[in-house]
């Protein structure tokens, strides 16, 4: 082992899912072995316990691990699981960690930023439950981050190949590489009806596309559903795993996915079709010339959960991201389960999930997930809407249809303007956030504010407190507008803008998105000035 003398770098802090920036800032030398450092640092009585590690095979991942191998390796790591070839999806790194009790989880993953050389990269710590590590953790890894002054790695040759499964040793620490799919697919099986799934896709005169978007869920979406499901060969669209995934942009939404979308919207098109992201954690459901927003995806899913196997005894209990819509909200009213608003973040589910308070989660942003692991997982959601189009025989407009007029539509969207310059993207915050205290009982047009915060939340487990959450601006029929600056992106700042209302009428349901919302889009302007601090007259992604 070697110690190795380092400085601190200053930028370190974690974001909603982890340190992200681009590839290049984690190739200087000592950066990635100081975070790591700080997050060995940062953990307590690990010494001869079971850590997993595995990417979504962007560029730089098989490096990394190697690196985080050695290290593991000289802080006393007992054993590291790590998927074939490096590769491991978020949510089976989750499986792995809660299957085999492991210590906790090392992700490298950017999720569903671009990579390549020129690309993005990131790392986050998952606890020993699966989920992400909480803010405290978090917390504790900057802090550690801002003063290292050493980090420690085994040196000298290694003969661990990441390409053959079997049991190699670095030191005296075991280097187990497994199947990257086998666990995940197993626990699968367990949840959902293969057998009536299988029916389904082999029915005559139906059929369905997934793109993988040549990110991590290629392999995964292949064994599971052209092997074992018996989907025919080219279910799966962009299934290699490239490590600039395809020179391509793998976030599952209606405007890099456009490729998935053109082929749905053909007459003759597949019945059903599905994307998912970098790391595998996100996904995007789509009917043949029909979208489902995440936001109405997850309220369908809990109408329905009992058809599901794995929830026929019905749900705990529900949980949503603030800015996610409330039509999961609606169907935890009727059906008589509770239904949970946190602050965006998987982490914030996982005290909910551990407690058994909720069953289902879902954030508007493209995730959804359960009490399987402590990870939202785009392929498991894929497989519960193909376990409810095979228990319902109904196609997937009609589906969400029939659930907007028995529960109402909550009309949902989300503008996100990328790369807007940070100084800016601050102002506009601080300008919303600067009128709040006047705006209730403001009248735009048909709208009345009838209240404006930053959203607070109180865990209920455990009581603790997270402030600036996003800005809420609620009007008195229902209908909300959201600001918030996502801590996801590597270049400037995101800005998202979220608009709801609620339409009771089915006579009015079927209307496009942006329509329902035009007046919405306009206050939001108004409010917070979006063209003039971002400079642009319309949104970089709408969704």
């Amino acid at each position: 082992m070697a110690s190795v003398q380092t400085t601190p770098f200053q930028d370190q802090r974690p974001g909603t899912s982890g340190l992200r920036k681009k590839v290049r800032r984690f190739q200087e030398k000592n950066y990635l072995e100081n975070f790591v450092q700080s997050i060995f640092d940062s953990l307590e009585q690990f010494q001869g316990k079971t850590l997993v590690l595995g990417g979504d095979g962007r560029y730089y991942n098989r490096e990394a691990v190697t690196i985080i191998l050695r290290m593991a390796a000289a802080a006393g790591f007992g054993r590291v699981l790590v998927g074939q070839g490096g590769i491991l999806s978020t949510p089976a790194v989750s499986c792995v960690i809660r299957k085999y009790q492991a210590f906790g989880g090392i992700v490298l993953s950017a999720s569903h930023n671009p990579g390549g050389p020129e690309g993005d990269f990131g790392i986050k710590y998952n606890v020993g439950n699966g989920g992400p590590a909480p803010e405290k953790v978090t917390e504790a890894i900057f802090a550690k981050s801002k003063t290292i002054s050493v980090y420690h790695i085994h040196e000298g040759p290694i003969s661990v190949n990441l390409d053959i499964p079997g049991q190699y040793a670095i030191g005296s620490m075991t280097v187990e590489v497994i199947d990257s799919v086998r666990d995940y697919a197993e626990l699968m099986e367990q949840l959902f009806d293969f057998h009536q799934i299988r029916r389904l896709l082999t029915r005559p005169g139906f059929s369905m596309r997934f793109d993988a978007m040549h990110a991590v869920t290629g392999p995964y979406a292949t064994e599971i559903l052209e092997h074992r499901l018996g989907a025919p060969k080219g279910t799966v669209l962009n299934g290699k795993v490239l490590p600039d995934f395809g020179d391509g942009h793998p976030d599952p939404n209606l405007t890099y996915a456009a490729d998935l979308v053109k082929i749905l919207w053909q007459p003759d098109g597949p019945q059903f079709g599905a994307a998912s992201d970098g790391d595998g954690d996100r996904n995007m459901i789509l009917g043949n010339q029909f979208f489902v927003t995440p936001s109405d995806s997850l309220a369908v899913m809990a109408a329905n959960a009992t058809l599901v196997p794995g929830y026929k005894k019905g749900l705990a209990g529900v949980a949503r991201s603030m800015p996610t819509s409330q039509a999961v909200d609606r169907v935890a009213q009727k059906l008589g389960f509770p239904c949970f608003e946190t602050p965006t973040g998987w982490k914030f589910f996982g005290n909910l999930l551990d407690a058994g308070q909720a069953t289902l989660c879902g954030e508007e942003s493209f995730g959804t997930g359960s009490d399987h692991v402590r990870e939202k997982d785009g392929l498991w959601a894929v497989l519960f809407w193909l376990n409810i189009l095979a228990e319902r025989n109904e196609s997937v407009g009609s589906i969400v249809r029939a659930h907007w007029k028995e529960f109402g539509r909550n009309v949902y969207s989300r503008h996100d303007y990328e790369d807007v310059e940070s100084a800016r993207a601050d102002e506009l915050i601080l300008g919303v956030n600067q009128q709040m205290p006047s705006l209730p009982g403001k009248t735009f047009g048909r709208y009345t504010v009838s209240f404006a915060d930053n959203f607070q939340y109180t865990d209920p487990i455990d009581a603790s407190v997270s402030t600036n959450q996003g800005i809420r601006i609620g009007f008195s029929d229902g209908s909300r507008i959201v600001f918030r600056l996502s801590g996801t992106g590597t270049v400037g700042a995101t800005l998202r803008i979220y608009l709801e209302s609620f339409e009771a009428d089915p006579a009015k349901q079927g209307q496009d998105a942006q329509v329902a919302l035009a007046e919405l889009i306009q206050i939001a302007d108004r409010i917070a000035g979006v063209k003039k601090y971002t400079g642009r007259d319309a949104p970089t992604v709408i969704t």
